[in-house]
C-alpha cells in the first residue's frame, strides 16, 4: 500500500526555498510492490509551483507539501516517465488525504504545465554529467 515513511521536516533556506531536514521514503503502489523513492536530507524544494493568483485557491503549501516535496524530488531526477512522476503525486495526495477536486486540479494542471518543470530539470542534471 502507498505510504510515507515518516513526516515532512524541512527549513527555510532563502525566498520560496525549503530543505528537507530528514530523508523520507515514499512507497509507491499496492501492497507487495518494491518500488519506492527515497527523497534525501538537504533536498531544496518549493513545495508546490503555483502561480500566485492561484494562491486563495491553491497555496503553495497545505495538506500536500510532502506530496509536492516527493513530486519536486521525482522531477529533477526523472527516474521515472514525467507522466509515471505526476502519477505517483496524485496517489501521493491521495495518502495525504487531499480532497479529489483540489487532487484533480493539481493533477490536470501539472499534466498540462508540467513540461515546463521538466524540462528545466533536464538541462540541469546535464549540467552535472
Amino acid at each position: 500500500m502507498s505510504s510515507f515513511t515518516d513526516r515532512l521536516i524541512v527549513s527555510k533556506v532563502k525566498g520560496k526555498y525549503w530543505i528537507t531536514e530528514r530523508s523520507f521514503i515514499y512507497c509507491i503502489g499496492e501492497e507487495g510492490s518494491q518500488e519506492f523513492v527515497e527523497v534525501p536530507k538537504g533536498f531544496k524544494t518549493d513545495f508546490a509551483s503555483v502561480p500566485k493568483i492561484l494562491w486563495n485557491i491553491i497555496p503553495p503549501d497545505g495538506n500536500y507539501t510532502q506530496a509536492s516535496v516527493l513530486h519536486d524530488f521525482l522531477y529533477f531526477k526523472q527516474m521515472f516517465t514525467r507522466e509515471k512522476c505526476d502519477q505517483i503525486f496524485l496517489e501521493a495526495m491521495g495518502v495525504l488525504q487531499v480532497k479529489k477536486w483540489k487532487r484533480n486540479i493539481m493533477f490536470w494542471v501539472l499534466r498540462m504545465f508540467g513540461w515546463i518543470g521538466w524540462g528545466k530539470h533536464d538541462k540541469e542534471n546535464a549540467k552535472e554529467v
